[in-house]
C-alpha cells in the first residue's frame, strides 16, 4: 500500500511541475510579447487576440529587424567615420606628419548630427579626448524637449569620443523641434 502511495505522490509532483513549467513558459512568452511595441501590432490583430504562436513569432521578426537595423547604423556609421577621415586626408596638407594630421582632424570637433524619422530621433556626437561635456546633459536636452532616450551608448576610436543616443518623441502629435535640439546640443558641446 506504502507503493502505490509514493507512486500516485509522485505523478501528483510531476504533474504540479509540468503545470508550474508551463505557467513559468506563459510567463515569460508574455514578457517577451509585451517587448514589442505595438505599431508591430497594427498589420494583424491587436496582441490580446492573438494567438501565444503568434506573439512568439512577431516577437522573433521583430528582433530580426531590430538586428538588421543595428548592422546598417554600424555600416552608416563606419561609411560617415571613413568618408569624414577621407576627407580631411584630401584637405590636408602632404608633407605634414601624422601628428599634425590628428591636430587638423581634432580642430573639427565636437561634430552634432541628429537625424529624425517618424518618431525616433538619433543624435551622433563626435569629440575629442580633451572635450569635457556631461553625457546626461546631452540626455536632459532630448527628455526637456520631449523626447525619451531610449539608448544611449559611447566608444573610443583613438583620440575620438563617439555619442550616440537614440529616442522616441514621447507625444507624436505634438512631437519634437529638432532645430531647437540641435542648436542646444550645438550650445553644449561648444
Amino acid at each position: 500500500m506504502k507503493k502505490c502511495t509514493s507512486e500516485s505522490s509522485s505523478k501528483l509532483d510531476r504533474k504540479t511541475v509540468e503545470r508550474n513549467r508551463r505557467i513559468h513558459m506563459k510567463g515569460l512568452c508574455h514578457k517577451l510579447a509585451s517587448m514589442v511595441p505595438p505599431q508591430q501590432f497594427k498589420a494583424s490583430k491587436s496582441k490580446d487576440m492573438m494567438s501565444q504562436q503568434s506573439q512568439l513569432d512577431l516577437a522573433t521578426s521583430y528582433i530580426k529587424q531590430l538586428t538588421e537595423r543595428i548592422e546598417n547604423l554600424k555600416e552608416r556609421k563606419e561609411k560617415e567615420l571613413r568618408s569624414q577621415l577621407g576627407s580631411s586626408n584630401k584637405s590636408s596638407i602632404n608633407n605634414v606628419d601624422r601628428a599634425n594630421k590628428a591636430k587638423v582632424v581634432g580642430s573639427r570637433l565636437p561634430v552634432v548630427k541628429l537625424s529624425e524619422s517618424d518618431s525616433s530621433i538619433e543624435v551622433m556626437l563626435i569629440s575629442g579626448l580633451n572635450k569635457n561635456f556631461m553625457f546626461y546633459e546631452v540626455i536632459s536636452v532630448l527628455e526637456e524637449e520631449g523626447a525619451e532616450v531610449v539608448s544611449a551608448n559611447f566608444s573610443t576610436v583613438g583620440d575620438k569620443v563617439f555619442h550616440t543616443l537614440h529616442a522616441q518623441v514621447k507625444l507624436s502629435r505634438v512631437g519634437v523641434e529638432t532645430t531647437r535640439v540641435w542648436q542646444r546640443l550645438q550650445d553644449l558641446v561648444y
